[in-house]
């Protein structure tokens, strides 16, 4: 396997990590599993931005999933190029969670225009 496609696995994973993160704020209790999304969504703070960062990180899988299966099935760009790509993409995401967390609304934007362009990429290097 590619570093790329075990980019997808990361990717996979960190919504959890900040559904834990959202969790561990709230005081999460085992009645609170009952009902979970309506737990997280009475979050404020802290939780609440590490809820909002979970949703966005599973709004990205799909779009960052396709962008490396379609450069990898092209076979026009060279590994290397994808690979990296997939590594900044994780790196972005991650920056886009820190930010996030600690409520800087206009990097995180920023981060989040940077994550859009390398799943641009992925298609403009396969082309």
């Amino acid at each position: 396997m590619t570093v790329a496609l075990w980019c997808i696995l990361i990717a996979i994973f960190l919504p959890y990590i900040c559904a834990g993160i959202a969790r561990a704020c709230g005081g999460f209790r085992l009645k609170d599993n009952y009902d979970p999304r309506d737990f997280l969504e009475s979050l404020n703070g802290l939780g609440r931005r590490a809820y909002a960062a979970h949703l966005n990180s599973l709004e990205v899988i799909p779009a960052f999933a396709a962008a490396v299966i379609v450069a990898h099935l092209a076979g026009n760009a060279e590994l290397v190029t994808i690979n990296v790509l997939a590594v900044l993409f994780i790196t972005s995401r991650l920056l886009y969670i820190i930010c996030y967390l600690a409520d800087w609304a206009i990097l995180r934007s920023l981060v989040w225009l940077v994550g859009l362009g390398l799943i641009v990429s992925f298609f403009v290097v396969s082309v």
